[in-house]
């Protein structure tokens, strides 16, 4: 599961950086990950998550011979909140707790 996490971590910089959205901080978790990150107003939340998932997606399943069976590693849900009465750091600290979490 490692290569398919590192793996996962490559893709989802490549479309970010495609997309012009900056990872802040990322955690991923075995049934879900958490994605703080910056980008312009201009850019819709469902719009990110619909080329992060699907794109993600398609290649893991590409590349991983034991994925190849699922017709998708993601559900159609997501939550996005805006940052605006949390700082920064509290959402950073919020994040790289979750690997510690049981």
């Amino acid at each position: 599961m490692k290569d398919v996490d590192r793996r996962f971590r490559e893709i989802l910089q490549e479309v970010c950086n495609e997309i012009e959205v900056v990872i802040v901080a990322l955690e991923v978790m075995p049934d879900h990950v958490h994605l703080f990150a910056n980008t312009l107003p201009s850019i819709s939340p469902s719009d990110i998550m619909a080329k992060v998932k699907g794109v993600t997606s398609r290649r893991l399943r590409q590349e991983f011979n034991h994925l190849r069976h699922l017709p998708s590693l993601w559900t159609r849900s997501f939550f996005c909140s805006t940052a605006e009465n949390i700082s920064s750091e509290t959402i950073l600290r919020y994040i790289e707790e979750q690997k510690t979490r049981g």
